[in-house]
């Protein structure tokens, strides 16, 4: 072989990259990468890392004028190259990259093994002269394709997931690509850190690639068509339809619905992808389980919520700018006036809401069995829209007396819904801004604080510290930040109703503010929180 030609395969510049690539592999063990790509992540959740992944190489893009004599040139720097062969992934991210630059260049992967590990080596040739001279200027200025990669060592797919699940939501990495390489039997999924650094997990075999980044924001963006179609599905009661005549076809269900049958199959098609119906072969249609709260008059239907949300609420939130320009609440900007105010003038709205609060009462469900009531004579419920807590408090426990405090539009909601406790209830008018009703043993406040900013609540628990006597309890039902259920509730509180949800610590100072000793918590269903305070 021509030793001129071997030579001027690789510039110094490249060849000073793989040195100091080896370097790095031979100097850094699994814990000091991934520390160095991810410092967000704590020492236990890197030791937990390494125990089903290791470090395995680090990837460095070379541009020699040829594959011929890459080998060589390697051997004389003083390493042990392994077979060339071709590299499907990366030649894609060129080509996606600079498009007709690359054309039909290939684009060679060679291993040199250092202390355990290797140097992944990739080489697109650039022959002098030829236009890819400006590609490799740019990729040695960027270093696109320069990362540490890590195998994973757990088999299957629950390991893998998780660590995916570590490395993005803790670690805050995002999903750079990748693709599967048939001629090594391994997909390699990509990863971008907020410092620009890259990694890579290789897992044996085919896997599900991660999401494309685009394409998942492109999902995020459209989830007001998702909203518009759930509520849509609730005002044709689709869900009613097909839990009572299981395996419609689209032209029955078109008949029974009053709708055009091809419009009604696009919808279905896309409640398909949402998860809420199923379609068989036959051209029938199925409700599936996340599907099944949607139908009326079921315990917890979730059916006036999906009206209400893609109705007065959804409308509001067009105004989510201003209001986080502002910090004022969009929906009066959009209807005139508060929410509540709204709703009392426009009483078919205000049935929808009671309805809809009714409907996440599943949250209450437990409540009854984590409160000792055995020595409570009266609960009072401080502003309990339709009576759901309180009712299902006062069932659970013949001995007690109930009191319910609401504006009159919802007291005649919870007449009909606390009827068969008629005698065990007193329904009081009133606002509890003003007065709250007195001699209570244990007062409720069950998604009031939410509703309203700090000052607000302070006179609220001040007019339920001025009931209480010294000892009794206050139990308070809300969601708590951090998590994402409250972090979405919170905006729509900032954009529908000027409130906020409050981590536990908050609301334990407006409790210690206001006269009451914080004891405990709770976690109920639908992210909620219950919270014990006593008067002191």
């Amino acid at each position: 072989m021509n030793l001129s030609v071997v030579q001027a395969c690789l510039t110094e510049t490249d060849l000073t990259r793989i040195r100091r690539a080896a370097e790095h592999v031979r100097d850094h063990d699994t814990d000091q990468v991934l520390a160095g790509l991810l410092p967000g992540l704590t020492a236990d959740e890197r030791t937990d890392a390494a125990r089903h992944l290791g470090y395995d190489h680090t990837a460095v893009l070379v541009f020699p004028a040829s594959l011929d004599g890459l080998r060589d040139e390697l051997r004389g720097a003083g390493l042990d190259p392994g077979p060339v062969a071709p590299s499907v992934v990366v030649r894609g991210r060129l080509a996606r990259r600079y498009g007709a630059a690359v054309g039909d260049s290939p684009v060679g992967i060679v291993h040199v093994p250092v202390a355990g590990r290797s140097v992944e080596i990739f080489a697109l040739p650039v022959p002098p002269g030829s236009p890819l001279e400006a590609v490799a200027a740019d990729e040695r200025a960027t270093e696109h394709e320069s990362h540490h990669a890590f195998a994973v060592t757990a088999p299957g797919r629950v390991i893998p997931a998780g660590l995916r699940t570590l490395l993005t939501e803790r670690g805050g990495a995002v999903p750079d690509g990748g693709g599967y390489n048939n001629h090594e039997n391994v997909t390699v999924l990509y990863f971008r850190t907020a410092g620009h650094l890259r990694f890579e997990l290789r897992l044996p075999g085919r896997q599900e690639p991660l999401p494309d980044p685009a394409l998942a924001l492109l999902r995020v963006m459209t989830g007001a068509w998702a909203t518009q179609a759930v509520r849509t599905m609730a005002e044709l009661g689709i869900a009613d339809h097909l839990a009572g005549h299981p395996a419609l076809d689209t032209t029955a269900l078109a008949t029974l619905t009053d709708t055009d049958p091809d419009a009604l199959q696009r919808l279905l098609r896309y409640l398909a992808t949402l998860g809420l119906v199923t379609s068989s072969p036959d051209g029938t249609h199925r409700l599936t389980a996340l599907g099944e709260p949607l139908r009326t008059g079921t315990e917890h239907s979730l059916h006036p919520l999906a009206l209400l949300y893609g109705g007065p609420f959804y409308d509001s939130f067009a105004g989510l700018p201003y209001a986080v320009s502002t910090g004022q609440e969009a929906f009066a900007q959009r209807f005139g006036k508060h929410h509540f105010r709204h709703f009392a003038e426009h009483p078919e709205l205000g049935d929808l809401f009671h309805r809809s609060m009714a409907a996440s009462a599943e949250m209450f469900t437990p409540v009854p069995d984590l409160v000792d009531f055995s020595g409570v004579r009266r609960v009072v419920d401080v502003g309990g829209g339709n009576g759901a807590l309180l009712g299902r408090v006062l069932r659970a426990h013949g001995h007690l007396d109930g009191v319910l405090l609401e504006r009159p539009e919802a007291l005649a909601a919870a007449r009909s819904h606390l009827a068969d406790l008629a005698g065990r209830c007193t329904f009081v008018e009133g606002d509890f801004t003003d007065s709250v009703p007195a001699d209570g043993d244990v007062y409720l406040l069950s998604r009031v604080l939410h509703d309203w900013d700090d000052e607000r609540c302070l006179t609220i628990l001040r007019r339920c510290a001025a009931a209480m006597r010294e000892g009794s309890r206050l139990l308070v039902v809300e969601r708590l930040l951090p998590g994402d259920t409250a972090a979405a509730w919170d905006i729509h509180m900032l954009c529908n109703v000027g409130g906020r949800e409050r981590e536990e610590a908050h609301y334990g100072r407006l409790l210690t503010e206001t006269g009451f000793k914080p004891t405990s918590s709770h976690p109920l269903p639908l992210g909620a929180a219950l919270l014990h305070a006593v008067r002191l």
